[in-house]
C-alpha cells in the first residue's frame, strides 16, 4: 500500500524516499552534551545525505524508580531544543506526557512524538493533532500493530493527517521485548510513515531492578533488518558515552559508532528502494 507523505521541516517520511533518522540523546542532560551530540550528527548525516530530526527529552516521566533521572523541565528542556534549531538549522522533535504541554512543545519543536505507553490517550492525541504539527505515535508495547489504525483515526478526527507510527518492540513475558518484523509491514498498511525505534527495542524494562537495562549489540542486527523492509525512518539514541548517561545508557549507540553504522544502512535502503523504483 502506497503510504502518505510527512513533511517535518527540511525532512520527508515517506514516498519511497531515503529514510530519515531521528536521533539524539535520551534525555537532555546538559546543553553541552546536546549540542555535541547534535553537531556531530548534523555532520555525520549531511556527509551521507540522510534527512536528519534533532530527538532529546526534557522530561523522562515514564521511569522505573522515583529516583530516576528526568531531565531538566519543559522550560529549560525547550530552550536548549531551540538553540539546537537555531544554530544547527535541523529538525527537532521531543515528547510529551501531558495535554496541556501541547502548546508549549509546538511553539517551538517540529515534530510532536507521543510515547508508547501513552499511545491510547485520546486527551492526549486529540490535544497534539489539534496544534497542526506533525505528529509521531509510538506503538504501545502491548498493542498489536494494526491495532495503530485507532490511534490514527483519532488524529484523523481532529483534522491532522500529518502521522507517522513507531515501531519499538512487544512486550515478550517479564523485562522483555522482542521486534517482529512484520509489524513494520502491518502499520505500513495503515497507509502512514513508518519509524523503526533500533534503540528502544533492545530494552529490558525494569531488566536492572529499580532501572531499565537493554542489549545495545543487538541494535545494529535490528536497523539493518528494519531497512532492508523499506522503512521511511530510523529511531537512535545517542550518546557520547552511553556507559555514563544518566537514563537508558544501556540501550544507546555511542556517538562514535554511528557514521559506520549509517553507511550500512544508507547501502541496504538504497538497494531496497531502488528495486523499489525500478
Amino acid at each position: 500500500m502506497k503510504r502518505r507523505h510527512v513533511n517535518i521541516g527540511n525532512s520527508t517520511f515517506g514516498g519511497n524516499k531515503t529514510f530519515t533518522l531521528i536521533a539524539g540523546p535520551c534525555s537532555i542532560e546538559s546543553e553541552m552534551l546536546v549540542m555535541e551530540t547534535a553537531h556531530r550528527l548534523k555532520e555525520i548525516t549531511d556527509d551521507l545525505g540522510i534527512p536528519f530530526v534533532f530527538k532529546s527529552s526534557y522530561d523522562k516521566a515514564n521511569r522505573t524508580s522515583f529516583s530516576s533521572f528526568r531531565g531538566p523541565g519543559i522550560e529549560k528542556g525547550l530552550e536548549i531544543l531551540g538553540k539546537v534549531k537555531r544554530q544547527l538549522n535541523v529538525d527537532i522533535t521531543t515528547d510529551i506526557h501531558l495535554p496541556q504541554q501541547a502548546a508549549e512543545v509546538a511553539s517551538v519543536v517540529d515534530l510532536i512524538q507521543i510515547p508508547a505507553l501513552l499511545c491510547r490517550q485520546t486527551d492526549l492525541i486529540e490535544t497534539v493533532a489539534k496544534t497542526n504539527k506533525p505528529m509521531s505515535v509510538k506503538k504501545g508495547q502491548f498493542l498489536a500493530p494494526w491495532d495503530m489504525t485507532y490511534v490514527v483515526n483519532k488524529a484523523l478526527e481532529c483534522g491532522n493527517e500529518k502521522v507517522i507510527l513507531i515501531e519499538r518492540g512487544t512486550t515478550f513475558g517479564y523485562n522483555n521485548l522482542v521486534v517482529d518484523m512484520t509489524s513494520l509491514i502491518e502499520m505500513a498498511n495503515i497507509g502512514y510513515p513508518v519509524v523503526f525505534d533500533g534503540t528502544h527495542s533492545v530494552q529490558k524494562p525494569g531488566g536492572n531492578g529499580s532501572f531499565t537495562g537493554g542489549n545495545s549489540e543487538y541494535v545494529s542486527y535490528l536497523c539493518r533488518a528494519a531497512v532492508a523492509i523499506g522503512i521511511d525512518g530510523l529511531f537512535l539514541e545517542v550518546h557520547p558515552s552511553p556507559d555514563k548517561a544518566l537514563c537508558d545508557g544501556s540501550n544507546m549507540i555511542k556517538l562514535d559508532d554511528v557514521a559506520v553504522l549509517l553507511q550500512q544502512l544508507k547501502f541496504i535502503d538504497n538497494l531496497v528502494k531502488g528495486f523499489k523504483r525500478n
